[in-house]
């Protein structure tokens, strides 16, 4: 709540809002959708440092941790629109660095989390498959920044409802395909959560993939709000890293 009121202002962080209601609130709860890169910030980042957290990470990680990408999530009631729907995606599909099995997301809900309000959707079993294709949803409302879904999703596949309680903390492989459905209630799900990875990761060149276009665009947000004139993926990943435990050999 004091980063909407910018009581606060956490060193290097993105605040996102939703494209659709930029312009009716500024900045407040009803807008900011989400916190990226709050890694700087001591006061967040010492969620990233719990032992109740790290003591499951390092099983896939090893001693070796590093906290790539940090995320305070404020699901904001939807409309018609659904604006604020997730759609089915991988993690790995934004990371430019190997291999899968030594990353892990920690999600802990800050309230409750049930269908009302969207809680995540996950496949179980699908962190056994490939990366694959993800691109913007092609229906109408959906235009916020980065939130890529898969180009060909196969509605077959069972899905199951993360149902949580405050404090409740999931841990998923970068390959399992999940998404978050729409907030029904009048309030706003609140969520926090990091990526890790094994810091003797590697990066990987991911021109002629299927992450070439988002290694575009996400040099051009980079281009746009600090002016940088020339920046690589594995840049904005070093930017984004910070060392948790251990050593950083690779990342």
């Amino acid at each position: 709540m004091r980063i909407c009121k910018r009581e606060v202002n956490p060193p290097g962080a993105m605040i996102m809002k939703d494209e659709s209601l930029r312009s009716q609130f500024g900045q407040s709860e009803k807008v900011v959708n989400k916190v990226q890169d709050f890694q700087e910030d001591e006061e967040l980042f010492r969620y990233c440092t719990l032992p109740e957290v790290l003591k499951y990470v390092e099983c896939f990680t090893g001693p070796n941790i590093m906290a790539m990408h940090t995320m305070l999530i404020n699901k904001l009631p939807d409309s018609d629109k659904q604006t604020f729907l997730h759609p089915m995606h991988q993690d790995l599909h934004y990371f430019p660095f190997r291999p899968a099995s030594r990353i892990v997301c920690a999600w802990t809900a800050m309230e409750r989390a049930d269908q009302d309000n969207g809680c995540l959707v996950v496949q179980p079993g699908t962190h056994k498959t490939t990366l694959k294709p993800h691109g913007y949803p092609t229906w109408e409302g959906k235009t916020n920044k980065l939130f890529h879904g898969l180009l060909d999703e196969d509605e077959k596949t069972p899905k199951v409802h993360l149902v949580m309680e405050k404090g409740d903390t999931v841990f998923f492989h970068p390959l399992l395909i999940h998404g978050s459905g729409i907030n029904k209630t009048s309030g706003f799900r609140k969520s926090i959560s990091c990526h890790f990875a094994s810091s003797e990761c590697y990066y990987i060149d991911v021109k002629n993939t299927t992450q070439e276009h988002l290694e575009k665009e996400l040099q051009e947000v980079v281009r746009k709000k600090y002016n940088a004139t020339s920046v690589e993926l594995k840049d904005i990943w070093n930017f984004r890293a910070r060392l948790v435990q251990g050593e950083r050999i690779n990342l």
